[in-house]
């Protein structure tokens, strides 16, 4: 009987391309600081730690956080309160990862995550902020954005998906539109992850090489690392024109994970009142890696 030889697995898309980038296209220095780092070494020459926060540290404060999360919840639905959380930031910024732990202790049935794909050619033709409405929370409930209207603002303008006058038109009409969000009684909280050039590239080289993290690379992935002058100029303009009293920008250094993820929940957890709110627990913001649009150029 002939044998049968197993058939080749289906190469997985862009898997490589990440590599190709870093070896033939990346800036000399960006190269240097990925070859030269330790495992636990921050990349970015400006960010206030030069290594990522020691592992028993994060823990014992993470669960202190889950437990003021497990209370806001809690709170949010003994009041009917409701609660809106935007997660923006470049491409490995660590949106995904910072919202699965403020989510993983809440009830997916009041606290679920948005990630909506490319909106069809119905929704195309719509008012552009109509698809996200339905997602906003009803009372009791806690909607977590992984990223939010603002595509307009910076994906879309990066890689030409929307007209100048349709950007225009965008930046004219968000602040009525987030004006009704928080008339209504909705809390919203915008966060802002950013993260530098290199370790952006060193979380790419990761995920490529991960069996378990491959299927997230994407064409917009490869070709954002070609423009990240580009994103730097959508980035600043827009948390320019859209960061206001009623609707303020948080925009956290997001080169430690660790670090990001505890400021982000301590973040949310500073917007809303809830019965039994323990501020000790929660702990004080660090302001070296956690401000307004400011801190985008430390």
């Amino acid at each position: 009987m002939a044998r049968k030889d197993k058939p080749a697995a289906a190469p997985i898309p862009f898997v490589g391309e990440i590599t190709r980038f870093l070896e033939a296209e990346a800036p000399v220095d960006i190269r240097k600081a990925i070859a030269g780092a330790g495992k636990d070494d921050i990349l970015s020459q400006s960010y206030p730690y030069e290594r990522e926060m020691k592992g028993k540290d994060y823990e014992r404060h993470m669960d202190r956080l889950q437990v003021e999360l497990v209370k806001m919840l809690h709170g949010l639905q003994a009041t009917g309160g409701r609660l809106c959380v935007l997660f923006e930031g470049r491409d490995a910024a660590g949106k995904g990862g910072a919202i699965e732990r403020m989510r993983q202790n809440l009830n997916p049935r009041s606290a679920y995550i948005v990630a909506l794909p490319k909106p069809t050619e119905r929704e195309a033709t719509q008012w552009y902020f109509q698809r996200y409405i339905d997602w906003l929370p009803a009372a009791g409930e806690a909607a977590f954005f992984d990223r939010s209207w603002y595509n307009r603002g910076v994906v879309e303008q990066v890689f030409g998906f929307c007209k100048p006058a349709q950007r225009a038109l965008f930046f004219r009409q968000l602040p009525e539109f987030e004006r009704m969000i928080a008339d209504e009684g909705i809390t919203l909280v915008k966060l802002w992850l950013n993260v530098g050039r290199a370790e952006q590239l060193r979380r790419f080289l990761a995920r490529e090489k991960d069996p378990l993290k491959q299927w997230k690379l994407s064409w917009i992935d490869v070709e954002g690392l070609k423009k990240w002058d580009a994103y730097t100029a959508a980035i600043t303009e827009t948390l320019a024109k859209t960061h206001s009293e009623r609707a303020p920008w948080t925009v956290i250094r997001a080169d430690d994970k660790a670090r990001a993820r505890i400021v982000a929940i301590q973040a949310v957890l500073s917007a809303v009142d809830y019965p039994g709110k323990d501020r000790d627990a929660i702990g004080a913001i660090d302001a070296r890696i956690c401000g307004g649009p400011a801190i985008l150029d430390a």
